[in-house]
């Protein structure tokens, strides 16, 4: 993906979109060599990375460094940076400010989570020249009014909010759209029923698209097993044993090895 562009004519195609969410310049580096289209900088960064228990605790400046850092890893990915909790609550100048600190930093996208009560801001950023991608269902950032990390869009009511909602935001200029933990009938449905890309994540196999955060494909927490995340290998494994093997060469002096010291 080079834009906002390649994202509509990629549904037009029926070519899946594929997002992978990073959040620092090596992993970014390696995701630039393989076939994604895209990386997001999810503020679930502030789970991964800083250890918090949920993304609320993610800030505008924690996101524009992590933005910063896969944006030097990969220079010429195209990059969607999380606006992180609150920062479209406060108003529209300090939602534009928050979206241009992540613009400077990297991002060629911002992604806004939820859609009621900030309508105004996500039309005053497109206005103002900043791609939008909506995220719906499930928002990570609403985690303790929704009751915890529950399956969105259940009821038909709730369901039909998110087909208005989805509207909504295609009408206010969002290139594409995140659907979280929904019912795969409900995220077919509205990938049928918007032009904008709809990106899953626990959404079925019907969508425009899916994304998926690395350290979970890769399998890097043991612990950490959504039933939505594939894993493709069980990095947990391979990073313990390969550490365990430096130790066990350090400890019987087989490391450093003649080839490897400096003259």
């Amino acid at each position: 993906m080079n834009s906002i562009l390649d994202f509509s004519r990629a549904k037009r195609a029926e070519q899946p979109i594929v997002l992978i969410a990073a959040y620092d310049a090596q992993m970014a580096r390696l995701l630039a060599g393989t076939d994604a289209d895209a990386i997001l900088v999810g503020d679930s960064v502030a789970m991964v990375v800083h250890g918090h228990p949920s993304t609320v605790h993610a800030t505008t400046s924690m996101m524009a460094a992590h933005t910063a850092a896969v944006r030097r890893g990969a220079p010429d990915v195209f990059v969607v940076a999380d606006l992180p909790f609150l920062s479209t609550r406060s108003g529209r100048d300090a939602a534009v400010l928050a979206a241009g600190e992540l613009m400077r930093a990297g991002a060629s996208a911002v992604k806004v989570e939820g859609l009621r009560g900030h309508e105004d801001v996500i039309a005053h950023l497109v206005e103002s020249g900043i791609p939008v991608m909506g995220h719906l269902g499930l928002t990570p950032q609403s985690v303790h009014q929704l009751g915890g990390h529950r399956v969105q869009g259940r009821t038909p009511e709730a369901a039909a909010r998110l087909l208005a909602d989805a509207a909504t935001l295609e009408r206010l200029g969002a290139f594409a759209l995140v659907l979280e933990c929904v019912p795969a009938e409900l995220a077919a449905a509205a990938s049928r029923a918007v032009a904008i890309p709809v990106i899953g994540i626990g959404a079925g196999a019907a969508t425009d698209g899916q994304v998926l955060v690395l350290a979970d494909l890769l399998g890097l927490d043991a612990e950490f097993r959504p039933r939505f995340a594939r894993r493709y290998v069980e990095g947990h494994e391979i990073v313990r044993e390969s550490v365990n093997a430096f130790v066990r060469d350090v400890r019987a002096a087989r490391f450093p090895a003649h080839e490897e010291v400096l003259a």
